[in-house]
């Protein structure tokens, strides 16, 4: 019989006690709440996990004034390791909420059975969209990267070193700023040629003109020629089926390389992708709001897309990532990464069956990533300027992520911490 308070494999969760604390931690010891048993093999050699830090922060990018907020969790093991994730794009607040009540059912467990934690937390959060599962499963593979002293990267059975990128442009304002018109979009196209970049993926208004992405899509093509590789995504804004196939069978005379989320489904039916790959040659990639494994398998199965949208912020963290990876490469088919960060790096280090990072969101009047927080020490970037001359991006080297976050930007930064032992 196992002792009171204790939850095994088949469980789901019990009451622990914790505390908050608006500028520094307050431990709480002994607390009973567990998702997992660790197992039964020899326990000496594991790293139990024994804590669990979340951090919440705010910070302002430096062209902008605008106030952010996110969070970064750390996890901390019996025998001194420790893995930290700090999320870009999947830094929500529903996500930090999901993380602060997954992480509760972690201790105890051991650190290195990231596939049991995946499994177990896909389970008991199933009424939701799952989203604090990637954090926590990132923070678990930089822990074990930094235990091994060795990539992520290359526990995951490296595939490249270098990655070849695509410019993601945010999206403009007519007559403002440098993406004001289709004369703008072109112009930072061919900056970005300029500078070696190889693909380039327009975000035009979003205003669900039809005439407005094809305006774009033309001045741009016009500028580059064909050595560019050139993608749209309308993001969901255009009006109507209809206007879709206006837009792709533009994308079929320019010859773009792929459409991307075309119309207010928000890209959640298979049928009506479907439907819509028959009206055009141009491949098509969706999937980016599908959430989980085993939908984006069914979307994909059914066919509603080409070339399968995988956002490791939100799908799973690097071990639902490399599984959707792997499924795709089985049935021949590519994915690419949703947006950018050292995680994905890692994921797309070894992924073969995928052509570009995403950088991005990026525009020629703003120096700075508008979707990367600024906690980087080390001098990790992913702005334009961040590009070698063979229009790639490297792979972190160091142990786990390989990355060193700015403490001092964070804890100055800090307006709330939890800490869950």
């Amino acid at each position: 019989m196992r002792p009171t308070g204790h939850a095994c494999r088949d469980c789901l969760t019990t009451p622990a006690r914790v505390q908050r604390n608006r500028r520094g931690p307050i431990a709480v010891p002994g607390s009973r709440y567990a998702v997992l048993h660790p197992g039964d093999g020899d326990e000496t050699t594991m790293s139990k996990i024994d804590r669990v830090t979340i951090q919440t922060y705010q910070y302002t990018l430096d062209n902008s004034g605008r106030e952010y907020r996110r969070f970064m969790v750390t996890i901390d093991t019996d025998d001194g390791l420790s893995g930290s994730y700090a999320p870009h794009f999947g830094g929500t607040p529903h996500a930090q909420a999901q993380v602060e009540e997954m992480a509760r059912g972690l201790i105890g467990v051991d650190a290195e059975q990231r596939e049991l934690v995946f499994e177990r937390l896909k389970i008991s959060h199933r009424h939701y969209d799952k989203s604090g599962i990637s954090v926590i499963d990132t923070a678990l593979w930089d822990l074990a990267g930094k235990k091994y002293g060795v990539p992520i990267a290359q526990l995951l059975g490296g595939f490249r070193e270098r990655l070849p990128v695509y410019a993601s442009t945010t999206s403009g304002q007519p007559g403002k700023g440098g993406l004001g018109g289709a004369e703008g979009y072109a112009d930072f196209a061919e900056s970005c040629q300029s500078a070696g970049i190889p693909a380039y993926k327009i975000h035009s208004f979003f205003d669900g003109n039809p005439k407005t992405e094809i305006d774009i899509m033309t001045a741009v093509r016009e500028r580059v020629g064909q050595d560019m590789k050139l993608m749209v995504d309308p993001a969901s804004s255009l009006k109507s089926f209809m206007d879709a196939v206006e837009v792709g069978r533009a994308c079929d005379d320019l010859g773009y390389f792929w459409y991307e989320d075309p119309y207010r489904d928000a890209s959640s039916s298979a049928v009506a992708h479907k439907r819509l790959r028959d009206f055009i040659r141009t491949p098509m990639l969706i999937a980016e709001h599908i959430r989980g494994f085993e939908q984006k398998a069914d979307f994909t199965l059914a066919g509603g897309t080409d070339i399968m949208h995988i956002d490791p912020e939100l799908d799973g963290g690097i071990t639902g990532t490399m599984k959707l990876a792997h499924f795709c490469d089985a049935i021949g088919m590519e994915v690419q990464l949703h947006t950018a960060g050292p995680m994905h790096r890692h994921c797309m280090a070894a992924i073969a069956n995928t052509h570009f990072y995403e950088l991005g969101l990026v525009r020629p009047d703003s120096p700075v990533n508008l979707l990367q927080p600024p906690i980087y020490a080390d001098g990790y970037g992913d702005e334009v300027g961040d590009v070698g001359e063979d229009g790639c991006v490297p792979v972190p080297d160091g142990p786990g992520l390989g990355v060193t976050y700015d403490a001092d930007r964070i804890n100055g930064g800090e307006i709330a911490r939890l800490e869950i032992r």
